[in-house]
């Protein structure tokens, strides 16, 4: 691996390695959130604090450096010898960025490597790589809330048809599909104890101060 792509790669783990729910909170005066509800550092842990404002610039927050570690890659990597847009070398490091980005969040080296699940970074990644993509995750997400008010199986379905939406949208762009299905996967993973809490009906409800 190429020293400018090593680079690339670092600076991403390190702007995903930002907990947007701690530092908010923090910030803010609020509880840590990895201390209550799920003790998952997110914004819909955060909304259980009762204050939207801080869950609101969470969700941001953690999405926008997952736009900014994909867009700021897209216009660096060609200034740093890693390509023109299309090229191979390019598109491997936009993916690896991508995964870099993501594993940040969920394991942050500033914060003892306990992140959250991953669902706002990955919908900036997706916005920042193809918008249509990336609007059509985020329509599957509201629409699964709206219906069944279920953040955690929202999330659960949304992923799960990203692979097949990046499949569609991007044909033939066999590198980014990959790199979507391994954060795909991830994000999954990182629900395991939701998945649980669903087969066993005790989910709670988008709201709820219970725990989830």
């Amino acid at each position: 691996m190429s020293l400018p792509m090593s680079l690339l790669i670092i600076a991403a783990y390190l702007l995903g390695s930002l907990s947007f729910a701690v530092i908010v909170s923090k910030t803010m005066g609020l509880a840590d959130p990895r201390t209550y509800g799920s003790n998952n550092p997110g914004a819909t842990n955060v909304l259980r604090s009762g204050n939207k404002k801080a869950a609101a610039l969470t969700l941001l927050g953690d999405a926008l450096k997952g736009w900014i570690a994909v867009f700021a890659a897209q216009w660096i990597a060609p200034l740093i010898g890693l390509g023109e847009a299309g090229s191979p070398s390019y598109t491997l490091a936009i993916a690896a960025v991508m995964i870099a980005v993501t594993i940040g969040h969920m394991w942050p080296i500033f914060f003892k490597f306990k992140g959250g699940k991953g669902v706002a970074t990955a919908a900036g990644i997706l916005l920042a790589l193809n918008l249509w993509l990336g609007l059509a995750t985020l329509a599957i997400w509201i629409f699964v809330a709206k219906v069944l008010k279920i953040s955690s199986l929202s999330a659960l379905i949304a992923a799960a048809a990203t692979p097949l939406l990046t499949a569609l949208l991007l044909p033939n762009q066999t590198v980014y599909l990959g790199a979507v299905t391994v954060i795909a996967v991830l994000l999954i993973q990182r629900h395991k104890q939701n998945i649980i809490g669903l087969m066993k009906g005790k989910e709670s409800k988008i709201g709820d101060n219970s725990k989830s």
